[in-house]
């Protein structure tokens, strides 16, 4: 028995119903994504670095730490035991290049004992944009973080520089801007940033504390494909803090080997 004229009118009537919800749907979904871009842009262009973004708190002497980089570092919350010495001077979206050009307005006067620094992700986002410049991406990335160490060594402090956090799951929207070159570019800004191990540079192998065993990001650990949970953050300061708390020994303690390592 064939269908009659108003059941398969009905039918079509629903499908192109369907079709229209879903293309209003994807529709606002790509007016929200680039008015957000377009915000972000309009924002960098008021401000290039940041500097209205971050408003240093006056503290009696030195802060004991102090956390410097991209949103990454803006999420990390204080270590227990460290509240009321802490900074967090992250902000969100900037790449090495704005993090090393606010140096000096955000940290120069500061003279922190620690400063934890954790950027780079976003310079390498950007190599699925500019594939023929992903060479000059990644070494101006490495090159920009062993510089803001050396700063941060030049005004007194111990630099602990944390490798980049692995990536999560990648969104459907994100893969039609996405390349598996992200990933091995990070892999070479982290062997670099583990040759910066010195005297008064600490590695903070964060990639390896939130990797789980099939060699991904843990998934209680991921919020987003960037950033990290709650979760993420505590297991991170777990780690931290055992390598931060000897630093703040007195230096004849560290001598007689009394500080762990």
């Amino acid at each position: 028995m064939r269908p009659s004229r108003t059941v398969v009118s009905r039918c079509l009537l629903a499908s192109l119903a369907a079709l229209a919800i879903a293309s209003w749907v994807t529709t606002f979904v790509v007016f929200r994504g680039a008015k957000r871009f377009y915000a972000e842009i309009a924002a960098t262009r008021l401000d290039p670095l940041g500097l209205r973004q971050v408003e240093i708190p006056a503290m009696q002497g030195r802060p004991t730490l102090v956390f410097y980089g991209d949103s990454r570092a803006a999420q990390w919350p204080v270590p227990k035991g460290f509240e009321g010495r802490t900074l967090n001077l992250g902000i969100s979206a900037q790449t090495t290049e704005q993090v090393l050009l606010r140096f000096n307005d955000h940290l120069g006067r500061l003279e922190p004992k620690i400063v934890v620094i954790q950027v780079g992700i976003n310079d390498l986002k950007a190599i699925p944009l500019f594939p023929r410049a992903e060479g000059r991406i990644v070494e101006t990335c490495k090159r920009n973080i062993e510089k803001i160490a050396d700063l941060c060594r030049e005004r007194g402090a111990h630099v602990v520089v944390t490798t980049l956090f692995p990536l999560g799951k990648i969104p459907l929207a994100r893969r039609l801007v996405w390349s598996d070159r992200v990933a091995p570019a990070m892999d070479e800004v982290n062997r670099h940033i583990r040759s910066l191990a010195s005297a008064d540079v600490t590695v903070f192998d964060a990639a390896g504390v939130l990797t789980g065993e099939e060699g991904n990001l843990v998934a209680a650990y991921s919020r987003d494909f960037l950033h990290l949970t709650d979760a993420g953050y505590a297991r991170l300061n777990e780690k931290l803090r055992e390598q931060i708390e000897p630093l703040l020994k007195p230096s004849s303690q560290r001598e007689r080997g009394e500080v762990r390592q």
